[in-house]
């Protein structure tokens, strides 16, 4: 086979962590909408063009010669500002083998706390999800009207170098807020890197969860973090006085958990399979620091 050309839309913290695992795998590409993100791209290995929801030449250009297409880019209320812009350019790639959407665990809604896996309706309570749900779809359908394998990783909340705990613990905004019975799910940037390298080796399409195998109260991840680095933990907050934004009351109206049956069945290994062996090791590797500090639990 030919070298890989990989074009990533949103190369965000997630498609840098992706671009960072393989970067002798081919040629990747990516768009920011911001021009002063250009230099970070370029030493994660990714070649960096910029997308404001209009296609360039140079985009055009490079998804001419694009074999794989990664796509993290949300959804606003006129739908996927990718295939809004792209989706008949998309459809006519020559080389085109295979496409991944980055998408969220918050299809699922609220399931009372119960398990789910990619079998489960989707059955979202928040706009955002709802909008999510739709452009699944739209690349669902945008895969089998060219005959090509789509491969859909919902995400849950990514943490990873920069984005955790333990930067939230140091820079005081660390906070242990108590719902009785909540659990969320969560994912290291590097095992949503290697699920995406483990379907793209095959072109493997289909629904995969990517998250690890511990949902656990939000709380317990703040102690945890705490306990490593030797401070004490913030107080705890009841949920119903909690100061938040509606976004992120918004996070609380969903609890599940949620399975990552198909991933496994796939063959992939996680890496990270629970949020204590990632916070050893980023501890330990003193990397926690590295990378973008931005809230855990907002997907890029």
């Amino acid at each position: 086979m030919s070298e890989k050309r990989i074009f990533i839309f949103g190369a965000g913290y997630s498609g840098k962590a992706f671009a960072r695992a393989n970067k002798d795998a081919g040629t990747i590409l990516g768009t920011t909408r911001a021009p002063e993100k250009f230099e970070a791209l370029r030493q994660a290995g990714i070649q960096p063009l910029l997308f404001n929801g209009a296609l360039t030449p140079e985009i055009s250009d490079a998804l001419e010669k694009t074999t794989h297409l990664v796509v993290s880019v949300a959804p606003d209320e006129a739908g996927d500002p990718v295939l809004n812009a792209a989706r008949q350019t998309i459809a006519a790639i020559p080389a085109l083998e295979w496409i991944a959407y980055l998408s969220t665990v918050g299809v699922y809604g609220d399931h009372g706390g119960d398990w789910v896996d990619e079998t489960a309706e989707c059955r979202p309570v928040s706009k955002r999800s709802m909008l999510r749900v739709a452009a699944e779809q739209d690349w669902l359908k945008l895969g089998r009207d060219i005959g090509r394998p789509v491969a859909i990783l919902r995400l849950s909340g990514i943490y990873g170098p920069g984005r955790n705990a333990l930067v939230n613990l140091e820079n005081g905004t660390a906070r242990r807020l108590i719902k009785p019975g909540q659990v969320f799910n969560r994912i290291h940037c590097d095992d949503i890197a290697g699920a995406l390298w483990h379907l793209l080796k095959d072109n493997s399409g289909g629904i995969f969860n990517v998250t690890d195998d511990l949902p656990a109260p939000p709380q317990d991840v703040v102690t945890y973090a705490a306990g490593l680095m030797g401070v004490t933990p913030p107080p705890e907050i009841p949920f119903e006085t909690a100061q938040l934004s509606p976004m992120a009351r918004s996070f609380y109206g969903e609890n599940k958990r949620v399975a990552n049956t198909a991933i496994k069945a796939a063959g992939y290994r996680f890496r990270f399979p629970d949020y204590r062996r990632a916070f050893d090791h980023m501890w330990a590797e003193g990397n926690w620091r590295d990378g973008e500090e931005r809230s855990p639990m907002k997907r890029s």
